[in-house]
């Protein structure tokens, strides 16, 4: 049965802030991959012009 009582809810404990993060949060981070991107496209073209553009 469906529970419709006001009780208040015990709220689940919260992670310490004080946590370290690794490298895997720090890479979700949207400006860090376009920096990366950006800086990967262009060591591409830079690559890709050495090798075939005379």
């Amino acid at each position: 049965m469906l529970d419709t009582s006001r009780d208040p809810v015990p709220a689940a404990p919260d992670a310490p802030a004080d946590e370290p993060r690794g490298c895997l949060f720090a890479l979700s981070q949207p400006p860090l991959m376009i920096f990366l991107g950006v800086i990967g496209c262009l060591l591409l073209m830079a690559a890709v012009h050495d090798l075939f553009v005379l």
